[in-house]
């Protein structure tokens, strides 16, 4: 059986974005959004967990070159999100819900295919909007 090791890269973006069901009135979105319907948006500065899993090389000894790892995650992902509306600017988070939950969702679909070209499989999304609160997302599985 291979050993298998899992590798995580942390990156970090800011970024703004409101949440808003344009089916709702605005008191319902108040009422089930609180200030994260804020019309005039709001932000957080998130920390970005990437892990992969993989066997080891046996010429690098490692699964995933974290240099690129970390390129790849700023050119799929955190340069799109980077001091950017998730709501308007982003073109992965078009027609999405911009919920931590999506975003972590919508990240995944970003670096699964690359990361897996590269010889490792994703294994976890971990996005911290803020201190207290993160997301994890493995997936679908």
């Amino acid at each position: 059986m291979p050993n298998i090791v899992y590798v995580t890269r942390r990156e970090r973006f800011n970024a703004a974005h409101k949440l808003f069901n344009p089916r709702w009135s605005d008191e319902k979105n108040k009422e089930v959004f609180g200030k994260c319907a804020n019309a005039n948006w709001h932000g957080h500065n998130y920390d970005l967990f990437v892990t992969v899993k993989g066997t080891p090389g046996e010429d690098t000894g490692f699964c995933i070159d974290l240099k690129y790892l970390s390129t790849l995650i700023k050119d799929k992902v955190t340069s799109k999100l980077d001091h950017s509306n998730l709501n308007l600017d982003v073109d992965f988070m078009e027609g999405i819900m911009a919920s931590t939950e999506n975003l972590a969702i919508a990240i995944w679909k970003q670096l699964e295919a690359p990361i897996q070209a590269a010889g490792c499989d994703l294994h976890c999304i971990k996005l911290f909007e803020t201190e207290n609160n993160y997301v994890e997302y493995f997936g679908g599985k």
